[in-house]
């Protein structure tokens, strides 16, 4: 213990200057937005290094059924295209390559999954470099994920849906009734559907999707199904428990999510933005 006094003594001044340093970074990087934009972009890609290391490994021991996924999606394609080949007729053919697609996709795959905690995020190994971006959807062919927020070169965090900020519109497919699907931090296998009005028709095992009502998601992104509901304590809205598709403790690949045509439509909706 003398020893360690003696130490203190000696280097007091040292010490107290690092730690006064250390305060002065807080506080520059706290009060100023691009300092804080370069220390996460920083921490996303030491984090996203090391989680990269971790997951080639796991990643080995669960290929048999990311292949399975893969070939389940791919016979759905199949389906829809058999389906489209003895129903389309060709002689009035419309070359969709001619217009301009709203979303771009991008695939990642998933270096790092929480959903233990309140606030959970998940780290994929696509950044800046592929131009992927804050505010990006991220899903995968059995539902929703989550939305980018952090970004570095080659990695980015995603908010996880299993997190209290997120805040995701969706509706019922069968009424189009519009709400907010958030998640209360209890199960991960469920989230809640939140201000459906009272007048909405509504029973267990309806489709929740994405309601297209934000510059984030498309319409008809398949969610989960309803499985109790209740109204809230002014007996005006439903607060409705929806289990998911996705198996979120279990993510492997994923699909990035652009709206090509975002900052046209924000620039109309808030044109003083642009000035």
């Amino acid at each position: 213990m003398q020893q360690i006094l003696n130490f203190l003594i000696k280097y007091k001044n040292t010490l107290i200057f690092f730690l006064l340093a250390i305060f002065s970074l807080y506080l520059i990087v706290a009060s100023h937005s691009y300092h804080k934009s370069r220390i996460l972009s920083s921490a996303n890609f030491l984090t996203g290094t090391v989680f990269g290391w971790q997951n080639d490994v796991e990643s080995y021991f669960y290929l048999e059924e990311y292949n399975e996924r893969l070939l389940d999606e791919n016979k759905k394609l199949r389906e829809v295209l058999v389906n489209l080949n003895d129903t389309i007729d060709y002689s009035s053919f419309i070359d969709s390559t001619n217009f301009k697609s709203t979303y771009r996709i991008r695939t990642a795959e998933v270096i790092s999954n929480n959903y233990s905690s309140l606030n959970n995020y998940i780290t994929i190994n696509q950044g800046k470099n592929v131009g992927v971006k804050p505010d990006y959807g991220v899903i995968t062919s059995e539902g929703i994920v989550g939305v980018v927020e952090n970004v570095s070169a080659n990695y980015a965090s995603v908010i996880s849906i299993l997190n209290s900020r997120s805040k995701i519109n969706a509706k019922l497919q069968k009424s189009n009734h519009f709400g907010s699907l958030v998640w209360n931090g209890n199960d991960p296998n469920i989230v809640q559907l939140i201000d459906v009005p009272r007048l909405a028709p509504i029973s267990e095992g309806d489709t929740v999707t994405t309601g297209g009502k934000s510059f984030i998601f498309p319409e008809g992104i398949p969610i989960g199904t309803v499985t109790k509901f209740g109204l809230d304590q002014n007996q005006s809205y439903f607060s409705i428990d929806v289990r998911l598709f996705n198996d979120m403790t279990n993510i492997g690949y994923v699909y990035i999510i652009e709206n090509i045509d975002k900052q046209e439509i924000q620039a109309l909706i808030n044109p003083e933005e642009d000035e």
